[in-house]
């Protein structure tokens, strides 16, 4: 056992002498109160270490244990519903022990002491591999857990339990390794946190993350294991957003990292996602979610660890065959822990002094993204959405700009929308998704060939409106010619109309692939056919004044199996105002 002396102390970063032969990312025990810390650099017998909790009242002279394992998590039952701080402490076990107040140095098990049912689906005798699925355990009622072998222990199953109820510490399975020694298997396994786990094969990015969103959707498509950047500033809806992806994506497991987020904003995503109901299945959505909570006011050096306990974990469900969101609020947090880390560590700083690594470091999170064929031969996939906090919302700051190097789909959030009261407040000019061609052909095949043809239609009718904007500020809309106000109203209906979406609203929270394909449809329709009104003489104040009008902007509050009439009577009512216009003008 390695033991040093602490010779330097530095907030979080502590310097210990005599520490020869231990190694980078290994996890000490810091101090008598046996502090949690992880070394971070090496020089000759010094070893430098961020603590991830409280250093004050640490003393020079107190020892330093090395524990000879990197920092890890347990992977296993009891994760779902479970509430973490950084490093994967159950916050309400902390609670039962000590009350509101977490002290220095605490240990709790990482997963509940309880009996699971567990059921085998494989017989002893067979040679297993690392991923491969041991059995069952029906962890809540929206997940069973699948009981993996770990990615690195393979050979013959020579033994496995019995279906029957098990405690988390019980041995479940023996395997003989090539070399003749014997791995006894548990229910959980450990695993490095900065370490990706394995996988078989990884997919091109051509099926869509369905978020029930109508501007992410239509416009802004994120792929099942693709990677999205919110950036956004105080106010503009980061958190809401994520809270609605949680709900409504197409994901069956959620990974929620709340990474130096304000604790009364944590405290909010606690309070809502146990009332939030899962809408397929009725059930409070925390029957398929982990939180990781670490807030402002906890140790700086947790929050650079809590991005990768959550990646971690979202890796193993991941390679249980699941589609897994991940959603991190915020990375700028996190960037910022890096930037106070390396400052202590006195590293020569890059722009606004975030260290010179930070690029490298988004990139290696971001990467661990993606949808695979995993070790057992099932398919899974983990989606990273990461919000991003610039100060007063300058986009052009490092953080913001080296994620943007990094995710494909990038949604910026805008402040004067937001002042509008246009929510999402999604800036469709500034905003892209580079999985556009890969998502096409899944909409052409699953719902309609006129989806991408509709969006870049409305696309561009969004992008003349804004150019149009300039000319209207000096002369007024009344000088443009007919053609131009009608770009107007129709990029006024499309804002308005399809875009704004009402997180809080029964019906408009979500909105399903075909309904969204419909509306887009019936507004560029109304557009192709106002074209035609206005060549026929018509003016732009008649095509305003039609009943359609106001029920185009009615559609999106019409529940999904009433839709296709209403749009069905929308359209021989518009037709049939249509031919009244014609009329009087041929008259």
């Amino acid at each position: 056992m390695i033991e040093g002396k602490i010779i330097k102390i530095s907030g979080p970063v502590v310097v210990a002498e005599n520490m020869r032969g231990a190694k980078m990312y290994e996890v000490v025990r810091v101090g008598e109160h046996n502090l949690i810390g992880e070394i971070i650099e090496l020089a000759r017998d010094r070893a430098t270490m961020q603590v991830y909790e409280e250093t004050a009242g640490l003393k020079v002279g107190e020892k330093v244990v090395a524990t000879g394992s990197p920092l890890s998590v347990k992977l296993g039952p009891g994760l779902i519903k479970n509430i973490y701080d950084g490093i994967q402490r159950p916050l309400a076990e902390i609670m039962k022990e000590q009350g509101n107040f977490i002290e220095r140095g605490i240990q709790v098990d990482e997963l509940p002491r309880k009996s699971w049912k567990f059921t085998p689906i494989i017989k002893k005798g067979i040679t297993v591999t690392g991923g491969e699925i041991i059995g069952e355990v029906p962890e809540s009622d929206l997940v069973i857990h699948k009981i993996l072998v770990p990615p690195n222990v393979s050979g013959e199953l020579s033994d496995v339990a019995a279906e029957g109820e098990y405690d988390i510490e019980d041995y479940i399975a023996t395997v003989k390794t090539p070399d003749g020694g014997e791995v006894k298997l548990k229910m959980y396994h450990s695993w490095p946190v900065r370490e990706a786990r394995p996988y078989a094969k990884k997919y091109p990015p051509d099926i869509p993350l369905v978020t029930g969103q109508r501007v992410l959707d239509t416009f802004f498509p994120i792929a099942k294991g693709g990677t999205a950047g919110i950036p956004g500033g105080f106010g503009t809806g980061k958190t809401v957003t994520q809270h609605q992806l949680a709900k409504w994506a197409d994901a069956e497991i959620v990974v929620y990292v709340g990474c130096g987020e304000r604790g009364n904003e944590m405290t909010q995503v606690l309070k809502e996602f146990p009332e939030l109901l899962d809408p397929r299945s009725g059930k409070p959505i925390t029957e398929r979610t982990v939180l990781i909570a670490n807030t402002s006011n906890m140790p700086v050096a947790a929050r650079e660890a809590s991005i990768y306990t959550g990646i971690t974990l979202a890796e193993y469900f991941r390679d249980m065959g699941y589609n897994v969101a991940l959603m991190a609020d915020s990375s700028s947090r996190w960037a910022e822990a890096l930037r106070e880390i390396s400052g202590r560590l006195e590293e020569m700083p890059g722009e606004s002094g975030f260290p010179a690594y930070l690029s490298s470091k988004l990139s290696s999170f971001y990467e661990r993204s993606g949808r695979v064929k995993t070790l057992n031969d099932l398919t899974g996939s983990l989606s990273i959405i990461g919000a991003v906090s610039p100060p007063g919302g300058d986009f052009s700051e490092p953080v913001t700009q080296n994620t943007l190097r990094v995710v494909k789909v990038f949604w910026a959030l805008d402040k004067s929308l937001k002042d509008q009261r246009h929510f999402p407040s999604i800036n469709w000019l500034t905003s892209y998704s580079l999985y556009l061609d890969d998502v096409e052909q899944w909409w052409n095949d699953n719902v309609s060939t006129i989806w991408r043809p509709n969006r870049d239609k409305a696309m561009e009718l969004l992008q003349k409106e804004n150019e149009l904007k300039e000319i209207v500020q000096l002369i007024g809309p009344d000088a443009l010619p007919e053609k131009e106000r009608l770009i107007l109203l129709v990029s006024q209906m499309i804002r308005e109309d399809f875009l704004q979406q009402n997180a809080f609203h029964e019906v408009d929270s979500y909105c399903s692939e075909k309904k969204q394909v419909s509306m887009l449809k019936t507004i560029i329709d109304f557009y192709d056919t106002g074209n035609k009104l206005v060549d026929r003489g018509v003016t732009v104040s008649e095509v305003r004044g039609m009943q359609a009008v106001p029920k185009i902007g009615r559609m999106k509050y019409v529940k999904e199996e009433e839709f296709d009439n209403y749009v069905k009577e929308l359209n021989a009512e518009k037709e049939k105002e249509f031919d009244k216009l014609i009329a009087s003008y041929s008259g």
